[in-house]
């Protein structure tokens, strides 16, 4: 089975909330339909990375649900993660941690758990309004890696 792997970034906050989850809700459809078999890597650090997930948690319910993973990638076990653990992995098919990031100081275990996670991408999906942040510098990384990427706030400018 021939898996395609799309992950996402994006600002904590974003504007314009209504525009980027219809833009998203297109890809993500889009993927379901035509690919065999689709993983949505996602963190778990703003308001982007919740539409996200609620977004592919609909689709998966609208379009179809028997070829894809929502997979929540964090950078180190969490005390919120080991405290619910339950109720992550009832909302997440798959949980994973980052051992490359775990291992780090943790200023810079996110950067280590987003670069994986674009270099283990073929399509990543950016909301980078700004020339700043972690999102922007995974921007910034994925492009200078020639990663398939789209940036959703390209859409609305």
């Amino acid at each position: 089975m021939k898996i395609f792997t799309a992950s996402f970034f994006g600002h904590r906050q974003i504007d314009n909330v209504f525009v980027i989850e219809q833009r998203l809700q297109e890809i993500i459809q889009e993927l379901l339909i035509s690919k065999e078999y689709v993983e949505f890597l996602i963190g778990r650090d703003g308001e982007f990375d919740q539409l996200v997930a609620s977004t592919v948690r609909r689709c998966k319910r609208t379009v179809r649900d028997d070829n894809s993973a929502l997979v929540l990638v964090l950078t180190y076990t969490t005390a919120e993660y080991r405290n619910n653990e339950l109720s992550f992995h009832e909302y997440y098919d798959e949980v994973e941690i980052c051992t490359e990031a775990a291992e780090h100081h943790f200023k810079s275990a996110h950067q280590i758990r987003n670069r994986f996670m674009v270099d283990r991408s073929d399509l990543v999906v950016f909301c980078v309004e700004r020339n700043s942040g972690g999102a922007y510098q995974t921007m910034q990384y994925a492009k200078k890696a020639n990663t398939n990427i789209v940036n959703l706030s390209d859409v609305i400018h």
